[in-house]
């Protein structure tokens, strides 16, 4: 399995397991080899710990190094749990790299949560798996929309549900444990929406200012990365660094928190987010859930995914008691809270899984995407990383000469900021104060 990303590793992750029981039957059981694209948004092993899923074997690697090694240790199933253009090009080093090949493993692809953006563009760019996941019936009708609307073959796609979705349904009469007698309510953030340090300020404003008005209830946010750390989106404007101008006079059940979002959630008897994916987790153990529409309902915030989930609300009507109340019907058509055991709602990818793996040939890997259906947009697609339109590997995408490239950029970059900072010194300590005498003249 491939990520390139915390949030991506859980998906993945969960996702393989799903796929592949541990009673497949194979002599030496299931095994689940994990491997790391190398890059902005590599995890840390604090991130992978949080997560909570483990591997048999992990490593860190370049694209080329990836399509190589698979090469090499044929593995029966491979999930690609990456960004879209990380998907395509491993497709196409995979498929370069099978070209002979009378056998190879079922390739397998989806999305890590909510899609309410770059629809099409992620879709394709995903096209040429095996199978390609979707989360929800909702989302399975609309990925073979794309797919038949540009004339591409839609049968890879299959639904099922997120594989982190599960846990203990809420109780609310577990509520009166709490250290709280009025419950535990949880913010969860996101690293990039909103994208804005006023925004970011005002919700966390808000959540401190439910737990001044609210002292018989504790306020948690529930961060997702440490600053320095990256995650599926930049987080450039971390809370941890917002609540520092908040200064000491924080109420005292109001705090920051880390850790996994399930076991988070045990705790949790009111989730608030913007538009995490969070969301669904709560919504499918039917805790109580807001999302939250203080900032005008946008795609560019991803609230508008939940119209007509019934969990839109404000801090506002929060603060005044409301609790939100879902809608069965869409709850059903997003694959949260459905109708049957959850496990059910795999078998249908499990199954075909199961029969790619057991055919005795499968054809070479076709993404839509190629040299001649998009010259002007696949070769840099691919170029990203390492490979040539044909998916073979470029000259000098071998491992050193990546290393070298690495520290050079870091010497460049650090070299840059030093300069940056001495511009700002020199601005501030020389130009200022000229300015300002100026302007008293």
């Amino acid at each position: 399995m491939l990520a390139d990303s915390d949030t991506r590793w859980k998906w993945g992750a969960l996702t393989a397991h799903r796929l592949v029981p541990d009673e497949s039957g194979s002599a030496s059981g299931r095994r689940l080899d994990g491997f790391l694209l190398r890059g902005r948004a590599t995890p840390t092993a604090r991130q992978l710990t949080e997560v909570g899923v483990r591997a048999d074997a992990m490593r860190e690697v370049t694209g080329v190094e990836f399509v190589r090694a698979v090469d090499r240790e044929r593995y029966d199933v491979i999930v690609l749990s990456l960004v879209g253009g990380a998907v395509q090009a491993m497709l196409h080093g995979l498929r370069h790299a099978w070209q002979d090949d009378e056998r190879r493993p079922v390739v397998v692809t989806g999305y890590v949560g909510v899609v309410y953006e770059k629809l099409a563009d992620g879709l394709l760019l995903r096209h040429g798996a095996d199978v390609v996941l979707a989360n929800s019936r909702h989302d399975a009708d609309r990925f073979r929309d794309v797919y038949t609307g540009v004339g591409a073959d839609g049968n890879s796609v299959v639904e099922c549900a997120l594989p982190f979705l599960g846990g203990d349904r809420y109780d609310p009469k577990a509520r009166l444990a709490r250290k709280y007698p009025g419950g535990t309510v949880v913010f969860a953030v996101q690293p990039s929406v909103p994208d804005n340090r006023a925004d970011r300020t005002y919700l966390l404003r808000r959540a401190v200012e439910h737990a001044r008005r609210h002292p018989d209830r504790e306020v948690v946010v529930k961060l997702r990365s440490k600053p320095g750390e990256h995650t599926t989106h930049i987080e450039e404007l971390p809370y941890q660094k917002l609540i520092a101008k908040f200064g000491d006079d924080l109420p005292a059940n109001f705090r920051l928190a880390y850790g996994n979002m399930g076991e988070v959630l045990d705790t949790a008897d009111l989730l608030v987010t913007v538009s995490s994916t969070a969301a669904l987790e709560s919504l499918h153990r039917s805790i109580p859930t807001a999302v939250l529409t203080d900032l005008g309902v946008r795609e560019t915030l991803g609230n508008h995914h939940f119209l007509g989930s019934g969990a839109l609300a404000s801090w506002d009507q929060l603060d005044a008691g409301h609790l939100p109340e879902p809608n069965a019907e869409w709850l059903s058509r997003q694959g949260v809270a459905a109708d049957g055991p959850y496990e059910t709602w795999f078998d249908a990818a499990r199954d075909r899984v199961a029969e790619l793996a057991a055919a005795p040939t499968l054809p070479p890997l076709a993404p839509f995407y190629t040299p001649t259906t998009a010259p002007g947009y696949l070769p840099g697609r691919l170029a990203r990383y390492g490979f040539e339109p044909d998916g073979s590997p470029r000259p000098g995408a071998s491992a050193e000469d990546e290393a070298q490239v690495s520290a050079l950029r870091r010497v460049v970059r650090n070299t840059m900021r030093e300069a940056a900072r001495g511009a700002y010194r020199h601005g501030v300590q020389r130009v200022a104060p000229v300015i300002r005498r100026m302007g008293e003249l």
